[in-house]
């Protein structure tokens, strides 16, 4: 049989969210930097999203990562992370499947225990170190990129919410940030699509009254994902909470979300709710958990900033051979409104 196009990809997810590696069938893109691939692939080679993310051989739940060559000597590979709708600078659950498929496949060497890397994301390079047990790579721990706060308790007038009050941070990606009890939700499986769509109300409208820019990379702009924040309690070993993140064009993040935790932690260190060194567990709508630190604070462009570690887990789930057959009426795939949310077939896919 001949095929037009084949791509391999491994399967993984981090505490339930699925995020597949891309490790075979595209060759490296032009770019100085990751984040120039990442516009490059974003411009040029945008079927590579439609072809795995839509129907019929994706879903709405699904993000892939694209491997490549790092551009920097320190790093070991780099890495492209495409979401249903966006390209975005950093995440946490694509960071942990990608670093479980490099060294699970032996792309990377595993060293037991403990596996030393460093990844060359589109938002800067990420220091990874994996406990290995047996062939497995048990967690993954990752030093992210500096996060920060723009706004606390700002004000956000939204189409049948009124007046609510929002946090906007950075971890990764750019999140507005809101009470979940005072919106009346308690962030139980029962109310997932009632959070949906509720979330995206919130997004749109924190994104165009609270405007987000970067300091050091004005490409990164505007706030994407809405995260219900719920009630901070305190354990033994620091601070608990439970949350869920809003990910266009709809659904939930099933993980805690990585850079979710990153921003909220930036935010709740600026309120002086979490210490420098301090445990912070974040737990997500089906119960999973990551568990995040700050190993100090900088500066970014001025502002203050904070230094997030998140640890989580991985697992390959399987091993996909993507294919085109010449004759496929949907070479770029297909949405429906019944599980694309918002879809309507009059917007681009």
């Amino acid at each position: 049989m001949r095929f037009s196009r084949m791509i391999t990809v491994v399967g993984a997810h981090a505490a339930g969210e699925l995020n597949e590696v891309i490790t075979g069938g595209v060759r490296d893109v032009p770019g100085k930097t990751m984040f120039e691939k990442m516009q490059y692939v974003q411009a040029h080679q945008d079927g590579l999203r439609k072809f795995l993310l839509n129907e019929p051989r994706g879903r709405v739940s699904q993000c892939v990562n694209l491997v490549l060559p790092p551009t920097r000597p320190e790093a070991d590979a780099g890495f492209i992370i495409i979401e249903s709708d966006y390209y975005v600078p950093m995440s946490g659950t694509n960071t942990i499947c990608t670093v479980t498929a490099l060294l699970e496949t032996g792309m990377i060497p595993m060293q037991e225990p403990v596996t030393h890397l460093t990844l060359e994301a589109p938002a800067g390079l990420v220091k990874v170190s994996a406990n290995c047990r047996d062939g497995k790579c048990v967690d993954v721990t990752f030093d992210n990129v500096p996060g920060f706060v723009f706004a606390l308790d700002a004000k956000v007038d939204v189409p049948g919410l009124g007046t609510i009050t929002v946090d906007a941070a950075y971890g990764g990606m750019i999140y507005a940030i809101v009470d979940a009890a005072a919106l009346g939700f308690k962030l139980e499986l029962k109310e997932a699509a009632q959070l949906v769509e509720v979330g995206e109300r919130i997004k749109a409208a924190a994104a165009e009254q609270i405007p987000c820019v970067h300091p050091e990379n004005p490409d990164i702009h505007t706030i994407n994902q809405t995260l219900f924040a719920g009630p901070l309690e305190r354990d033994a070993e620091g601070l608990v909470s439970k949350n869920t993140v809003i990910v266009s064009p709809g659904r939930h993040d099933r993980s805690p979300c990585g850079t979710g935790t990153c921003a909220r932690m930036a935010v709740l260190h600026a309120k002086g709710l979490l210490e420098v060194g301090e445990r912070f567990a974040h737990r997500s709508l089906i119960g999973t958990e990551f568990i995040g630190r700050l190993r100090g604070t900088t500066e970014l462009g001025g502002r203050p900033a904070v230094l997030p570690t998140l640890t989580g887990p991985g697992w390959i789930t399987a091993f996909h051979q993507y294919v085109l057959d010449p004759t496929d009426p949907f070479p770029d795939g297909f949405r429906l409104g019944d599980t694309w949310p918002g879809y309507t077939g009059e917007q681009p896919i």
